[in-house]
């Protein structure tokens, strides 16, 4: 077994009555990619159970964290291949005018 890593795992949620998509990253300790989905999926269930509403999509990524989390420490990074500019890229992925923030 390997040692305990601290991993960053994205899961996504559908709110029906709001109609969105919320895309949520939490921090676990655990011993593998594998376990920390586990665990963050475990807790997802919890999560979309107590805002009533919600459902886990059942889509989650997680990303092995260097060291202990703290400040300025990545908590999450996804690469993706991509021919579009950074304005269109980041106009498509991230910037739609949909998201709601805060």
């Amino acid at each position: 077994m390997d040692e305990p890593s601290w991993y960053g795992v994205r899961c996504v949620f559908r709110h029906r009555e709001l109609g969105v998509y919320e895309e949520r990253v939490t921090l676990w300790t655990a011993c593998s990619l594998d376990e920390a989905i586990g665990c963050a999926e475990a807790e997802a269930g919890e999560y979309g159970a107590a805002l009533g509403e919600a459902e886990y999509t059942g889509f989650a990524e997680a990303f092995r964290m260097d060291g202990t989390p703290g400040v300025g420490a990545e908590v999450f990074s996804l690469i993706r291949e991509s021919d579009l500019p950074s304005g269109a890229y980041v106009g498509r992925f991230f910037a739609t005018g949909r998201e709601r923030t805060g």
